[in-house]
């Protein structure tokens, strides 16, 4: 009987909605697991969940990813090498720019920005050597137009696109792959609340389930493409932002802000 052969996936965010159903998907593919969290006691319930159902690995992390360098701290831990990377972890933050939290606001822009690409640099070290490796990095919809009353948020999210589809082409060749994942709104259990003082949530239009986008995202993952936008609604939203003018797409995004969020979030735009 052949032995079954143990690969190993680091997931950020792996302890509720996206991340962990990325780590389930690993799982049952028999890549042993480091998955990363800032909730201990998510973190730990995620793990048992997934131990009960996969013989494989799993070395939890409890990280805050928003720190600089935590990405060293992280590496420095392992003792394996990193065959799939996938950088979830994120969160939003709603309101007019010139009354937000800047300290929230960094902390985002040290999570989507300086730990992602510290991250993906350090794994492509070993996948490049060894000649084969796949990272997802979840981006967004909001990746492809600027966004009114989340405008860090968007930025940091364009920022993830226009990076991965950089060193996707710099790697053409080398048996890496880099794909980014944009989906819309996703509807996750374990959401952060995104304001404490936005308008009610009155859009329940093209809502995706977590479980549907990360399968999408980890399908597109294996097959190496660069770019994955699950749902044809945002396919087509994402392809009609070439085509309308700047200033148009970005008053309608407003208005669908100021419509789509509420005290108690459950739909986030990852």
């Amino acid at each position: 009987m052949k032995k079954t052969e143990y690969k190993t996936a680091l997931v950020t965010g792996a302890a509720s909605g996206l991340g962990f159903e990325f780590s389930l998907l690993l799982a049952a593919d028999n890549y042993n697991l480091v998955m990363v969290d800032i909730e201990p006691l998510k973190l730990e319930k995620a793990k048992n969940h997934i131990e009960k159902q996969s013989p494989i690995s799993i070395m939890t992390l409890v990280k805050d990813l928003s720190q600089q360098n935590i990405a060293i701290e992280i590496f420095k831990s392992l003792d394996v090498t990193i065959d799939v990377l996938v950088n979830n972890a994120g969160f939003g933050l709603f309101g007019p720019f010139n009354t937000t939290n800047w300290q929230r606001e960094s902390d985002m822009l040290n999570l989507h920005i300086n730990t992602t690409t510290q991250l993906t640099k350090l794994a492509l070290k070993f996948m490049v050597e060894q000649g084969h490796g796949r990272i997802l990095n979840v981006a967004s919809l909001a990746a492809f137009q600027p966004g009114p009353l989340m405008s860090i948020y968007y930025a940091s999210k364009a920022y993830i696109l226009s990076f991965s589809r950089a060193i996707s082409n710099e790697l053409k060749g080398s048996g890496v792959t880099v794909t980014a994942l944009c989906p819309g709104q996703t509807k996750t259990g374990f959401q952060e609340v995104v304001s404490e003082s936005a308008a009610p949530n009155k859009i329940k239009m093209n809502i995706a389930d977590a479980k549907a986008v990360a399968k999408f995202g980890y399908n597109a993952m294996l097959k190496g493409k660069t770019i994955a936008i699950p749902g044809i609604i945002n396919r087509l939203f994402a392809f009609a932002t070439r085509f309308i003018p700047r200033d148009t797409v970005t008053s309608i995004v407003r208005k669908l802000q100021e419509k789509n969020r509420s005290k108690q979030l459950n739909y986030g735009n990852f």
